[in-house]
């Protein structure tokens, strides 16, 4: 696990980012599949991380957690970047990824309050009244209510992750320009992947994208 300074400052740099985004209105929801997807994922964290709790399973609540965290660092942020800063000029999507940005990072710092509690604390005074640790424990039923299907999200991290390894084995900067990615999976995964496709793009500087269906676990060829 990488609690400690690293899991901290990475807490606060995310959190600066998410709120850098702008502006977005409480009442506003994940409508984009992409974003509907983290939400699902949350919930299961927050299920799984009140579990362990509920049974004295500190390192397990703590694990759970941080897996999320990092894959939301990692893998979401930055394939929702371009759009929540609206490069896309799309309001809708724009709002849509901001107010899923806004939910992620609310939940993961009340998840991790327990165990970071000073720097949980300091993101939660950026933008919330009150203290983080009087806050209500994140509910994974009101998640689910405007959750759509969490692989959308595994999809389209496995995808832009073999753009990156695509790009690391050239020896490019991860800005690199990609002129074709070409996806071979089953159907049912290249209909995710559609769902996401325009974030992998923007995310991976993806020109031209063909999908073939195939057996098997998603394959990615890249042509730079």
């Amino acid at each position: 696990m990488k609690i400690g300074r690293r899991l901290a400052t990475k807490l606060l740099n995310v959190g600066r980012f998410v709120l850098s985004t702008g502006d977005v209105p409480e009442d506003a929801r994940a409508t984009e599949p992409l974003d509907r997807a983290l939400l699902a994922a949350l919930a299961s964290t927050v299920e799984e991380a009140t579990a362990a709790f509920d049974a004295f399973d500190y390192a397990r609540a703590l694990e759970r957690t941080e897996q999320l965290f990092w894959r939301f660092c990692d893998d979401y942020v930055e394939l929702v970047k371009a759009r929540a800063y609206g490069d896309h000029g799309d309001a809708a999507a724009t709002r849509s990824a901001r107010a899923a940005l806004r939910t992620a990072l609310d939940v993961l710092l009340r998840l991790f309050a327990p165990v970071l509690p000073f720097v949980t604390e300091e993101v939660w005074s950026w933008w919330r009244e009150g203290s983080v640790h009087r806050a209500s424990w994140p509910d994974a039923s009101a998640l689910r209510e405007h959750a759509g299907d969490a692989a959308v999200l595994t999809t389209a991290s496995e995808a832009i992750g073999a753009i990156r390894r695509a790009k690391s084995q050239a020896r490019l900067s991860m800005r690199a320009e990609v002129a074709k990615a070409t996806l071979r999976a089953p159907r049912a995964t290249l209909d995710r992947f559609a769902a996401a496709q325009a974030d992998v793009r923007a995310a991976g500087r993806i020109g031209a994208v063909e999908v073939r269906e195939g057996e098997g676990p998603l394959r990615v060829e890249v042509v730079f």
